[in-house]
């Protein structure tokens, strides 16, 4: 084979633009580009030259590539390309892959090329789009390389938001130079004009003139001119590349074709289990193949030269023998005891009718599996299930199925599944299922049908008939039946099971939270995390837990506590990938946040995580969090973003910040009425009684009943905010300017600096109406001072507005706005994550020292590039030493 060289012919301008990313690593700049363009067209070959120019200048380069065996499997071009081992999930594998590259990344520049993006799976392709989003923050160049076809929605997305490199057809000059370094000389004209057939692909010019070598067509002579001495040449780039294997020997091809049943990229230990030799038996046949071009050194192994050379060798098998030898090599890759991936891969791709071996194998690995991989668990336990050899073992391969299904979201489906499963016996697996499709769908009382005859089964152990007992326990939670609900979760306690006890305290958790008794709570969550840290099986729900443990602290208005703990277990569940918990973990800890005042730090926090990966419920408030700063702010369009995303129709669920948030939008704009009506709601969310009832008392309506909840709140248990809003609230009504300041200390106790700042407000303008101008003055200063620690600025805006009604002005020691651009805005955590950049750590190792996830820290480095107008972390690091130093 030619050198790599050769083949990037007509290609100088899109190699020196890689080889400029190159340069710009170098720097610390980070840049993602998509290598696009047909087949053969020498997409791989440009990369590869920009790699080895990486290579050479000592920086790490990563490739993985796609693969169409293995798209059932999240996530393996990446796991290849970083070495990075599968975890307990997908989600916690896609955690690990990003964490790898921010470590490498600290070390040195990488670059990480996906080839074959097209083939990729949607959670590599997922990965992809988060690397890209922080390569202006990290030494990282990250290349994918794409066909044009198959079109897919996630692709699409890529290619709108990532630089595109497209690689066209080679131009009539660059055809006729190619040919001519492969042929050894200048071609003549009948060699050029066969050269054109090739339509300026590079791969099948290539093909094409190697072909005409082997089989001496083409000679060169003295001049240095190649001539065409026999015009015999292969009609399409399949028949050049037939051509090139059509020289191989028997025995060669036979390890070819075994080798194509494996992918494009394959370990030589699998190719030998697949044929049931020994390695060294492999290696003269695997000499010859790569003398001859059609394999090449790959990410695993060996791959082959291009995929459309395994492609030709695959077609070569029968389709009904191709799959008959998939199912051999499932067999012999288990029985070498290969990964899951590695075995799944060939099992989807054999026979639908199961060997008995597989419903074995599944059964023993079908945890993994569905964990890893659901899309593949749902084909496999799929097939097995209606196996006539499934025997015992369906109604376990069925709570497999009906698990997978759930994961993938078709819970009408899991749940058809599992009623299916429960024929075949009482398994507490299959409930668990069929108990959260339902909560999913509204109709938790259908639960309880099966958990009470379950219960009433002769044969139930008391484990299992603890556990039962906590379905119960929830389905009541689920339906409003707080009673019910903490009577079967004592019940569930005495059946000694450690899973049953953790679950059944957090089912008496919540039921005391929903009523009120947040004190009583703190004791119990305690309790529950005791039991629960000493089963394995309750990991989810020791995060939860933690969860709920600071969101009741932060009701008891323990704040600092209540976000350390929230924190922690952000970052827990960050560090295994639980999405769900995660995504819970950051909306706690935003309203916690807002709750607090440190609203750019809450604003970090809701937008960390795609809504697609949050409960509807997690992401509207999420949204209600941060279209109440930016309205709060004066960012009328950026409010509006996040109330379009939630939408404003609250579902006969009340969602506190959203529906705060579409109160105040429609009081901006005038809409007074409307926006009170939003607040209805007031008792079962009692963070809107404050402005359900300012609102109140500005119509003229009896606001009474709501002054009488915030009373009754008040007195047990005896919180500072509880007794703050019962004294807004009444003071409100009466039109108390003293029992305002009264509750502005008691909210100034509780930590609420923007509830504080309304009942300064309202009690500079009574002061202001009465005509104590001395005491308006001092209301409003303080006002004033605390909306600009906020940004506060609408609300600042208003009320200096309605006091010049009464010739009030704020006095000349008014605070600073804050700054939005240069080194004074940045926020204190902004100036904690870029002191830890100067010192070269990583996202995550800042975040290990921060109590940060990744994704945080990423964020607010993010922030940082943006409010110093700068493009790298080198760039970071002359700023901060320019400060810094200045200050120091």
């Amino acid at each position: 084979m030619r050198a790599v060289t050769v083949r990037l012919a007509g290609r100088e301008r899109e190699l020196d633009r890689l080889l400029a990313l190159v340069d710009e690593l170098g720097q610390g700049r980070g840049t993602a580009l998509l290598v696009e363009g047909e087949p053969g067209i020498g997409k791989t070959a440009l990369v590869r030259a920009a790699c080895d120019a990486a290579a050479a200048r000592g920086f790490r380069v990563c490739r993985g590539a796609g693969d169409e065996l293995g798209r059932p499997l999240p996530l393996l071009p990446l796991l290849d390309a970083l070495a990075v081992a599968r975890s307990e999930s997908a989600a916690v594998t896609a955690e690990r892959l990003l964490a790898r590259v921010d470590d490498l990344c600290a070390i040195g520049p990488v670059v990480l090329v996906l080839d074959d993006l097209q083939w990729a799976d949607e959670a590599s392709v997922a990965v992809w789009r988060r690397l890209a989003g922080l390569v202006p923050q990290l030494p990282l160049l990250l290349v994918g390389v794409l066909r044009p076809l198959p079109r897919r929605d996630d692709l699409a997305v890529l290619r709108k938001g990532v630089p595109r490199l497209p690689l066209p057809r080679l131009a009539p000059a660059a055809v006729v130079e190619l040919t001519g370094r492969l042929a050894g000389g200048t071609p003549d004209e009948a060699l050029a004009r066969l050269a054109e057939d090739a339509g300026g692909n590079p791969l099948y010019l290539v093909e094409l003139v190697e072909a005409l070598l082997r089989g001496a067509a083409v000679e060169v002579d003295a001049t240095g001119t190649a001539r065409l001495v026999d015009a015999g040449v292969p009609p399409s780039l399949s028949a050049a590349i037939a051509d090139r294997i059509g020289f191989l020997g028997a025995d060669v091809r036979r390890v070819l074709v075994a080798a194509a049943l494996l992918g494009v990229d394959f370990p030589v230990a699998d190719l030998a289990a697949v044929l049931g030799l020994r390695v060294v038996d492999l290696l003269p046949a695997l000499q010859e193949a790569t003398v001859a071009g059609v394999l090449v050194d790959g990410t695993a192994g060996l791959s082959f030269r291009h995929p459309l050379v395994r492609t030709a060798l695959y077609d070569e098998v029968p389709e009904a023998a191709r799959a008959a030898w998939h199912a051999e090599a499932a067999r012999a890759l288990a029985d070498t005891g290969a990964g899951v991936d590695r075995v799944t891969r060939q099992l989807l791709a054999a026979d639908d009718r199961m060997p008995d071996w597989a419903t074995d194998w599944l059964v023993a690995h079908g945890s993994m599996l569905v964990a890893h991989a659901p899309e593949a668990a749902v084909d496999l336990f799929g097939r097995v299930v209606v196996a006539p050899n499934a025997g015992a073992r369906r109604g376990v391969l069925l709570a497999h199925l009906a698990e997978a299904r759930f994961r993938l979201g078709d819970h009408h489906g899991a749940e058809a599944v599992a009623l299916a499963g429960l024929e075949h016996g009482t398994l507490v697996d299959l409930h668990w299922t069929l108990a959260q499709c339902r909560s999913m769908t509204g109709r938790s009382a259908e639960t309880l049908v099966e958990v009470e005859r379950a219960l009433a089964a002769p044969d139930v152990t008391p484990a299992d008939r603890a556990r039962l007992l906590v379905l119960a326990a929830r389905a009541h939670w689920d339906i409003g039946g707080l009673d019910d609900a903490e009577r079967l979760a004592q019940a569930a306690l005495v059946g000694g099971d450690r899973w049953a006890t953790s679950w059944a305290l957090h089912v008496r958790t919540i039921v005391a939270m929903a009523r009120g008794r947040m004190a009583e709570a703190l004791p119990l969550f305690d309790r529950a995390l005791a039991v629960a840290m000493g089963e394995p099986a309750a990991s989810d729900l020791r995060l939860l837990l933690q969860i709920n443990q600071a969101v009741t602290l932060g009701e008891l208005d323990r704040g600092a506590e209540a976000i350390a703990s929230a924190q922690v277990v952000r970052h827990a569940a960050d560090q295994v990938g639980n999405l769900v918990r995660l995504a819970q973990a950051q909306s706690a800890l935003g309203q916690l946040l807002l709750d607090a005042g440190r609203w750019d730090e809450a604003l970090v926090d809701v937008d960390l995580l795609a809504d697609d990966l949050k409960h509807p419920m997690v992401s509207r408030c999420d949204h209600g969090v941060a279209a109440l700063i930016h309205l709060h702010r004066g960012d009328a369009a950026g409010a509006r973003g996040h109330l379009d995303a939630a939408g404003t129709g609250l579902e006969g669920h009340v969602i506190g910040p959203l529906a705060l948030a579409v109160s105040l939008s429609l009081e901006q704009a005038g809409r007074v009425r409307e926006a009170w009506s939003v607040l209805t709601g007031w008792d079962c969310v009692e963070d809107l009684l404050p402005d359900f009832v300012r609102l109140a008392v500005a119509l003229g309506e009896d606001a009474s009943a709501a002054v009488a909840h915030a009373e009754a709140l008040a007195a047990e248990p005896a919180v500072p905010h509880r007794r703050a809003s019962a004294a807004y609230c009444r003071a409100l009504v009466s039109a108390d300017p003293v029992g305002l300041l009264h509750a502005a200390e008691e909210y100034r106790l509780a930590g609420r600096p923007l509830f504080r700042a309304k009942a300064l407000a309202g009690a500079a303008e009574l002061f202001a109406a009465a005509g104590d101008r001395t005491s308006a003055r001092a209301a409003l200063s303080h006002a004033v001072d605390v909306h600009a620690e906020l940004g506060a600025d609408w609300d600042s805006t208003r009320l200096l507005a309605r006091l010049r009604v009464h010739g009030i002005r704020r006095g000349p020691h008014a605070k600073h706005r804050r700054a939005t651009h240069g080194w004074e805005s940045l926020t204190p955590m902004e100036l904690k994550v870029t002191e830890l950049v100067v010192t070269g750590l990583s996202n995550r190792q800042i975040g290990e020292r921060l109590f940060l996830s990744g994704r945080t820290v990423a964020t607010h480095v993010s922030h940082v590039l943006a409010k110093l107008g700068v493009r790298s972390r080198t760039d970071i690091a002359r700023e901060a030493v320019r400060h810094l130093g200045a200050s120091g």
